[in-house]
């Protein structure tokens, strides 16, 4: 892959009001420093966890900060997620000329309003990862990186995921659909649902959250009313999935009308399951590129990787996840703005492919420009 024929004025908004706050600012600290690697103007736009703009100055420097200090005692993920904001704050930040501001939430700032060549979207979770922010970009006319309204929406709710894929054939985990008002008002009869269709061990999951968040793993009716309750307090409409034993494999995918898949890679670890500690601290899972499983089975999961990013109608880039059960893949989620540090599986497996980081970001940054001329009528 090529470098962009010119210089472009960029704006990369990070932070955000979600539980995966950390894990953004790590992202947009790598893609800064990949994309000012190859001379283009950057704009860091952060988002507070209150919803409040902040420009100008050292946004990343301002959230970081603001990050550990609001990490609350007894967070047992509190030592990763530190970890996480001071590898944000190790990558170098080029201030712009402005005093570091901040403006109200609900407002748009007027680096959004002029001047930006094209954005790149590093919020993952709600309010950035579901077609919120991005239709704020389409109603400013703002090229950006990543999947639509529609294909965010749909690919960060995991309830209308699998009902698209079931639409189109894919196979996925067994699963039930409880609305948190259904638990609360009828928890017997949810309970006695889980237990016929599904049995234990069975996942409990928000439906609208990512990085394992709220998650839990039920070993047996004694322990789903908790995981229930833990979950019910992201989200009003959960996801409960059988309990599979299988390797994780993943998958990412790369393009918009054309889009091409890498070579996989398999998540091990030594941890019951794969929770935010084993996704995020060093050395608690390893990657493994290419994953080792044979050409056919390395095939199809590439073809069920690109189904997968179209029948959500993806656009630019996504992860997508699986189970392999024996000889069968079944799909877990696709993430349509995966964890995007050098070290993320995302970017490790197109360098796996022969695809550098620097490269792979330019890359994305060019097909959202092309998706926008396409979007305006060619």
């Amino acid at each position: 892959m090529t470098r962009m024929a010119k210089p472009l004025r960029i704006g990369v908004v990070f932070g955000g009001r979600s539980s995966e706050h950390e894990v953004s600012l790590a992202s947009a600290a790598s893609v800064i420093a990949a994309l000012e690697s190859r001379g283009h103007t950057i704009v860091p736009i952060g988002i507070a966890r209150d919803g409040r703009w902040v420009v100008g100055g050292h946004p990343m420097r301002a959230l970081t900060a603001e990050a550990r200090r609001a990490l609350p005692a007894g967070d047992a993920d509190a030592s990763v997620k530190k970890a996480l904001a001071d590898r944000a704050e190790s990558v170098e930040e080029s201030p712009s000329s402005a005093l570091v501001r901040t403006e109200p939430a609900g407002s748009v700032p007027a680096e959004l309003r002029q001047g930006l060549d094209v954005a790149v979207i590093m919020l993952h979770g709600p309010y950035g990862e579901d077609g919120t922010i991005q239709g704020l970009f389409e109603l400013a006319d703002v090229p950006y990186v990543g999947a639509g309204v529609l294909a965010s929406a749909v690919g960060m709710d995991k309830a209308t995921m699998k009902a698209v894929f079931t639409a189109h054939g894919l196979p996925s985990v067994p699963y039930e659909i409880v609305f948190r008002h259904e638990w609360r008002k009828r928890p017997e009869a949810v309970r006695a649902r889980i237990v016929e269709r599904l049995g234990f061990p069975c996942f409990v999951k928000p439906s609208n959250l990512g990085s394992s968040v709220g998650i839990s793993k039920v070993r047996d009716a004694a322990a789903l009313a908790a995981a229930l309750d833990d979950a019910a307090r992201y989200d009003r409409k959960l996801v409960v999935e059988r309990g599979v034993t299988a390797r994780e494999i993943e998958v990412s995918v790369l393009g918009n009308d054309d889009p091409i898949a890498s070579v996989p890679c398999e998540i091990v670890y030594e941890s019951e399951w794969y929770d935010y500690q084993t996704k995020y601290a060093e050395g608690q899972a390893r990657v493994i590129i290419p994953a080792p499983i044979g050409a056919g089975l390395t095939a199809e999961v590439r073809r069920l990787a690109l189904a997968a990013f179209r029948a959500i109608d993806c656009a630019g880039m996504a992860r997508v996840d699986f189970f392999l059960d024996g000889d069968r893949f079944l799909v877990n989620e696709i993430n349509t703005i995966p964890g995007f540090t050098s070290t993320s599986g995302y970017a490790r497996m197109w360098e796996g492919t022969g695809v550098s980081y620097p490269d792979l970001v330019e890359r994305l940054v060019a097909l959202a420009i092309e998706r926008h001329r396409d979007r305006a009528g060619g």
